[in-house]
């Protein structure tokens, strides 16, 4: 199970997560990790898009979160890969875990427990970081390639 922040414009239109620049590349990241698209669950902490595209507000997170959760209960997937600092935080109040920002902790699984089920937590910086700030392309290449691992042994 993939999450991440929020639809952006062309998930907005489309209604489906991921679908835009950070879409195609998350497919590129997916293949080195050895999946498809189809192999996996991909949703956002928000259902929709913030007004100007705006970072997530508590209130509308809170509101949100419920859904997210309903999503893990029926999916009840082996691993979860967090895509930014949003989905991450969000993720780690949940567990317990302390959050220090996402370049702190990508590419570090956690084993925790969530929502009464065992997972592994797989940060990685948001797939659109690596469109704006180019360093955190390799990051993200590395991180994926840490994955396939942890894919091949979950």
């Amino acid at each position: 199970m993939f999450i991440g922040e929020a639809p952006g414009y062309y998930e907005d239109v489309e209604g489906r997560p991921f679908v835009g620049s950070a879409g195609k590349f998350l497919n590129q990241l997916l293949e080195m990790a050895g999946l498809k698209r189809t192999d996996v669950y991909i949703t956002n902490i928000l259902k929709c898009r913030p007004p100007n595209n705006r970072e997530p507000q508590p209130d509308e997170v809170e509101k949100c979160t419920p859904l997210l959760e309903n999503q893990i209960k029926s999916i009840q997937p082996n691993i979860i890969i967090t895509l930014g600092n949003h989905a991450t935080e969000f993720i780690f109040s949940k567990t317990g875990l302390r959050f220090y920002g996402i370049t702190r902790h990508h590419g570090k699984p956690h084993e925790v427990s969530l929502l009464g089920l065992k997972v592994k937590i797989f940060p990685t910086f948001h797939p659109a970081s690596a469109l704006y700030h180019g360093e955190y392309k390799t990051l993200l290449m590395e991180d994926f390639n840490k994955l396939r691992s942890l894919v091949d042994t979950s």
